[in-house]
C-alpha cells in the first residue's frame, strides 16, 4: 500500500468512524497510536535485569560505544574543545570549500534538534524516577557522548553526496551504504542504509514533532488558564498553527533553516539558562546540599540495589535521549558544512552534548534539586515541565512565562532541524525530486498537529523507541569506521597543528 493510500486509510479510520458521547476526537487518535507504541517500544526497549532494576539493552548499547570513543579516541572531548570553539568562531572557514552553510550554521542547527523540550521536562523526569543522582550519571552521559558525536558527524560530512541542484545530502545512511559497498556488498549496503533512512523516517514523525508540540501545547495551556484556556480542548488548533510556522520555514530547505536556527538557538539557550540561573541564585542557600544530595544519591551504598542502579539506568538514558549521540541524526546537518575537511566537522560536533546535557540538562537539574526537594514540590503529583515551571513559580510567580516562551523556542527549532533529517531520509528512499521533498514536507507538518491531540504518555513512547531504534544500525557502522575516523581525525589535528590547514584570514 503507497503512503498516500495509508494516509488516506488512517484519516478516514479517525474522522469518520461514529463516535460515542463518551469518545473525542483526540482519544481517537490515542487509541489508533497506543498499540503501535506498547508494541515498538516492548522491543526496542527490551531490559535486562540488573540489581532488582530492568536495564534497557539499547541504552547499554549507547552507554558501552560512548565509552568506548571516548578512550579509542584519547579523550577528543577533553583535547578538542578549544579547537572545536574556535572553528564555530570562523578562524578555519573557508569560503572556497563545498557545502552550503557554516560551522556555526552546521552546530545551531544540530543543537536545534538536541534541545528540545526534554531538556526541561525530561530531566524533572529523570529525577523523579532515579532520584537527584540521576543528574550526577545525566553530566557523565553527556561527557562520554561528545566522542560518538564526533565520529559519527566525521563520517557524515566525509561520505556525503552533491546533488545536481548544488544541495548536499549526507548521514548514516550514506556512510553506512558506502562501507559495504566499497567492500563487495552493494545490496546489503543499500539494504542497511535504507532500514536507517526509513527509521529516521518513522522517529522524526515522533521525536522530531509530535512530542514536541505536545509539551509545548501542555506548557502554553496551563500559563494560559489551564482547564479555562481558550486552547484547552483545541489542541489540534494550536498544532496547526506551529505547523504553519515550521511549515514556513522548512519550505526553503537547509540554508532557511540554518539562518533561522542560527538566531533562534543562541536566543533560547541564552533566556533559559539565564532563568535558569535566577532560580538557582534564589535558592544558593540550598546548592551545597543539593550538589552532596546529586553525588550521594549518585554512589551511596544504601541504596545500590535500588536507587544508585537506578539513577544510573535513568541519567544515561535521559542524556543520550537528550543528546542523540549514537543515533546519528546530528550528522545529516553537519553534513550540509562547507569545508574540504571532515574531521574539522566532527570537532565542532563536540560541542554538542556538551551544550545540550552537560550545561542546559545541569541547569534543569539543579533547578529541580535546590527548589522543587527542599519545598516539598516532589509531593504534589507534578511531572515532566510541570515540575520544572513549578520550581521556577516558587520564587517568582511569573517566572513560568519566559519558561514557556523557551519551551516553544525548543519545541519549534526542534521540529525544524527534525524536518531535515527526516527530509534526508525520504530522499533517500524515494529520491532527491521537488514534488517527493513537498510531499515529506506536508506529512511532516500534519503530524505535528497530530502531537497536539495525543496525550503525552503515547508520543513519549513512541518518540522513544523510534530515535533508539536508529541507534543500532548506526553504532554498528561507527565501530566499523572507527580506525579510519581516528586516522582522519590525527592527521588533521597535526596539519593544525603544523599551520598546514587554511586559517581564515591568511
Amino acid at each position: 500500500m503507497g503512503w498516500g493510500r495509508a494516509l488516506a486509510l488512517i484519516g478516514a479510520t479517525i474522522l469518520w468512524a461514529p463516535l460515542t458521547w463518551a469518545e473525542t476526537f483526540d482519544e481517537r487518535v490515542e487509541a489508533l497510536v497506543r498499540p503501535l507504541a506498547n508494541g515498538l517500544s516492548s522491543i526496542v526497549f527490551y531490559k535486562i535485569d540488573l540489581f532488582g532494576h530492568g536495564f534497557p539493552l539499547i541504552v547499554l548499547w549507547l552507554a558501552v560505544a560512548a565509552l568506548f570513543f571516548t578512550v579509542y579516541m584519547g579523550f577528543i572531548n577533553i583535547r578538542g574543545f578549544g579547537l572545536a570553539i574556535r572553528h564555530v568562531r570562523g578562524h578555519y572557514h573557508n569560503p572556497e570549500a563545498n557545502g552550503e552553510i557554516s560551522h556555526f550554521q552546521a552546530v545551531a542547527t544540530a543543537v536545534s534538534g538536541t534541545v528540545g523540550i526534554g531538556n526541561i521536562g525530561g530531566v524533572a523526569v529523570a529525577i523523579v524516577i532515579g532520584g537527584p543522582g540521576a543528574a550526577f550519571w545525566l553530566i557523565v552521559a553527556g561527557f562520554l557522548s561528545m566522542s560518538t558525536k564526533l565520529v559519527e558527524c566525521t563520517l557524515g560530512v566525509k561520505y556525503r553526496r552533491y546533488n545536481a541542484d548544488g544541495s548536499v545530502s549526507g548521514g548514516p545512511m550514506y556512510y553506512l551504504e558506502h562501507y559495504l559497498s566499497s567492500r563487495g556488498a552493494p545490496r546489503w549496503g543499500k539494504l542497511l542504509g535504507g532500514f536507517y533512512a526509513l527509521s529516521l523516517v518513522i522517529g522524526c514523525l515522533g521525536i522530531g514533532n509530535m512530542f514536541q508540540s505536545n509539551q509545548a501545547y501542555v506548557q502554553f495551556v496551563t500559563i494560559t488558564g489551564g482547564e479555562q484556556s481558550f486552547f484547552a480542548e483545541r489542541g489540534w488548533l494550536f498544532g496547526l498553527l506551529i505547523a504553519a510556522a515550521v511549515g514556513l520555514v522548512i519550505i526553503g530547505g537547509i540554508k532557511s533553516i540554518a539562518r533561522v536556527a542560527a538566531h533562534i538557538v543562541p536566543f533560547m539557550a541564552i533566556l533559559y539558562c539565564v532563568s535558569a540561573l535566577i532560580i538557582i541564585a534564589m535558592s544558593a542557600a540550598q546548592i551545597p546540599a543539593a550538589i552532596e544530595l546529586i553525588v550521594g544519591s549518585a554512589f551511596s551504598m544504601q541504596s545500590v540495589t535500588g536507587g544508585a542502579v537506578g539513577a544510573i539506568i535513568v541519567g544515561f538514558q535521559r542524556a543520550l535521549f537528550s543528546n542523540e549521540a549514537g543515533i546519528g541524526s546530528a550528522s545529516i546537518a553537519h553534513s550540509a558544512v562547507q569545508t574540504n575537511e571532515p574531521a574539522s566537522e566532527g570537532l565542532v560536533s563536540l560541542l554538542e552534548p556538551f551544550i545540550d546535557t552537560v550545561v542546559i540538562c545541569t541547569l534543569s537539574s539543579l533547578v529541580i534539586v535546590t527548589t522543587a526537594y527542599p519545598n516539598g514540590l516532589m509531593d504534589d503529583g507534578l511531572e515532566g515541565i510541570a515540575l520544572t515551571s513549578a520550581a521556577f513559580a516558587h520564587h517568582i510567580s511569573w517566572a513560568p512565562y519566559p519558561l514557556a516562551i523557551a519551551a516553544l523556542l525548543f519545541a519549534f527549532s526542534t521540529s525544524i532541524a527534525w524536518s531535515y533529517y527526516g527530509l534526508k531520509g525520504w530522499t533517500y528512499l524515494f529520491g532527491e525530486g521537488r514534488l517527493t521533498q513537498m510531499v515529506f514536507k506536508g506529512i511532516f507538518c500534519a503530524f505535528i498537529a497530530l502531537g497536539c491531540m495525543i496525550q503525552l504518555s503515547a508520543v513519549l513512547d513512541f518518540s522513544d523507541a523510534m530515535v533508539f531504534l536508529i541507534a543500532i544500525p548506526n553504532i554498528l557502522g561507527l565501530y566499523l569506521f572507527a580506525p579510519e575516523v581516528k586516522r582522519e581525525v590525527q592527521n588533521y589535528m597535526r596539519r593544525v597543528k603544523a599551520g598546514e590547514v587554511y586559517l581564515n584570514g591568511d
